[in-house]
């Protein structure tokens, strides 16, 4: 009898129960040079002049407490000049303790961002967290109405005759 190197009589392929990983593996290193190359894409490196804001202004409260910024980096509590050591002390006595009062922040446009993020700070220290930049408001563009007249602008005076 001729030899056989199976030991048993089907045809039939034996089932592999092992997980084959080299795609995984390869769609892996596809995706972790990808995030390689975009990361550093994803950073901010450009200047900004931000615009101000045109949003509808949020209601003022009856009584709103300001924190001000100098442009000589002095702090004043409403129209009280304050201390950097003893702001604590004042926004608890003006607020009787209250840490959920909403402090509004503004500062002077020729203060620098790192003077306005100290101050930020000594509010978080205090353990005042919610506060509200305060910003010059922006009237929105008038609406324009047809007034039929090629080069009449609706929003301009009447003409007097006199220049």
């Amino acid at each position: 009898m001729a030899g056989g190197i199976r030991d048993r009589v089907d045809d039939g392929l034996e089932e592999n129960h092992d997980i084959n990983v080299t795609p995984f593996i390869d769609v892996m290193l596809v995706l972790l040079i990808i995030f390689m190359v975009a990361a550093p894409l994803a950073t901010v490196d450009i200047h900004v002049d931000l615009p101000a804001s045109t949003a509808q202004p949020v209601p003022r409260p009856d009584r709103p407490l300001y924190l001000s910024l100098k442009e000589d980096l002095t702090v004043a509590l409403g129209n009280d000049p304050v201390a950097r050591e003893s702001l604590q002390a004042a926004l608890d006595g003006a607020t009787q303790g209250n840490k959920d009062t909403r402090i509004f922040v503004r500062a002077d446009r020729t203060v620098d961002y790192q003077h306005l993020m100290e101050v930020m700070n000594l509010l978080r220290g205090a353990g005042y967290l919610k506060v509200a930049l305060v910003g010059l408001e922006l009237a929105p563009a008038p609406a324009t109405v047809d007034t039929g007249v090629p080069g009449k602008d609706p929003t301009s005076p009447p003409a007097t005759g006199a220049p």
